[in-house]
């Protein structure tokens, strides 16, 4: 069973825009920043419907006349989105991710798409957008997850799934090698109240739950989930450049090795954990949800020993126990299912469900962590 139809609330809509209008408009946009007589015309392509549940994106090429010659460009724009489209996020903010994304690439060998033209104001396309180069690659599908099969990870062999496997936990140990990151990234840190980073990305995550439940009612995993990680903090001040959604749909690959990390929304500075309990979990729960499909998933892939192990290697880093992390990660999970389930629901994609909590596609994976919360001593 490889082509598994997807539950209720994973066919998502991301935006109520239409189409029709965007190539005139970037056209006339980019008129204005290329030189005279250029004459752009964009050819807008479809969007990315296999992975990501944030921000829109636009998939488009330029064509345009420059010094006698006929030139093309293949472009990303990422767009953020409109308040009536119902945003998973409180707050885009976009010049910290295009910042973020620069900086990278001026300082390690970590590829990330350069970034090009920003149109912050909002005048073109209604939202404020940036554009990045187009790179050529694939990347593991989020709808329907890689591990449900048919898909060209789940089809390769174990030695290219762990050549890709390690090859990503590389990439977020280069990006964690990056030198003085509390400072060269200080606009990343959540601008919440603690005394540590990790307090205030902690916070972060308390504030996108109660954005969350603006539109839908508690969640009593969720807020038994938080008052044990408020009271079990673990005492650390390290900072880091956090991802913040470090996942494989958020890569691209060629021959798999990564040519392209993605999607900044959610980065910080904070414990590198973060990260390492964000890779791992995102697996974690995809392996849980082929269960209700009666699929066999991924289980040697992505297991925390063998990631921990390589991240260690590479780093000389010694990762200790990751289940306050992986509690933490359980949080964000539920609230981006939670936000995207009232997303669908705006659109009229599923029924407002009677239990909040089947919304999130993970519950019986976060019932069995938080169950056993009790024998563990963070």
């Amino acid at each position: 069973m490889t082509n598994a139809k997807p539950p209720d609330g994973m066919r998502i809509q991301r935006t109520s825009r239409d189409m029709t209008v965007v190539p005139a408009a970037l056209a006339g946009w980019l008129g204005a920043l290329l030189p005279a007589g250029a004459e752009p015309t964009v050819t807008l392509h479809s969007g990315i419907d296999a992975n990501g549940m944030s921000s829109e994106t636009l998939v488009f090429d330029v064509s345009w006349r420059e010094g006698g010659e006929e030139r093309t460009a293949e472009y990303i724009a990422r767009v953020v989105p409109a308040a009536e489209d119902f945003p998973v996020l409180e707050r885009y903010a976009l010049q910290d991710q295009y910042d973020t994304m620069r900086i990278i690439g001026e300082l390690s060998d970590v590829p990330v798409p350069s970034v090009g033209f920003m149109e912050p104001s909002g005048d073109v396309l209604g939202m404020p957008f940036f554009l990045m180069d187009r790179l050529a690659g694939v990347v593991p599908p989020d709808m329907m997850p890689y591990n449900f099969g048919g898909n060209w990870l789940f089809d390769a062999s174990p030695e290219d799934q762990r050549r890709l496997q390690d090859s990503t936990v590389k990439a977020l140990a280069d990006l964690h090698s990056i030198p003085a990151a509390d400072e060269v990234f200080a606009f990343l840190d959540p601008r919440q109240p603690g005394a540590t980073a990790l307090q205030r990305n902690l916070a972060r995550t308390r504030a996108w739950y109660e954005f969350a439940v603006r539109d839908l009612e508690r969640s009593p995993l969720i807020d038994r989930a938080l008052r044990w990680l408020e009271s079990n903090l673990p005492d650390t001040t390290e900072s880091v450049l956090v991802w913040g959604d470090a996942r494989l749909g958020n890569v691209m690959y060629v021959d798999f090795e990564p040519v392209g990390v993605l999607d900044w929304e959610m980065a910080s500075v904070g414990p590198r954990e973060l990260d390492l309990s964000w890779l791992i979990f995102a697996h974690r729960v995809f392996e849980s949800m082929t269960t209700g499909f009666d699929l066999p998933g991924m289980p040697d892939f992505m297991r925390e020993e063998d990631v921990v192990a390589r991240y260690a290697e590479l780093t000389g880093v010694e990762i200790g126990d990751l289940t306050w992390y992986h509690v933490h990660s359980a949080v964000n999970w539920a609230v981006l299912f939670m936000r995207t389930g009232a997303r669908s629901i705006h659109f009229g994609e599923v029924e407002r469900p009677d239990d909040i909590e089947t919304l999130m596609f993970h519950r019986p994976l976060f019932e069995s962590l938080l169950d056993g919360l009790d024998a563990v001593a963070p």
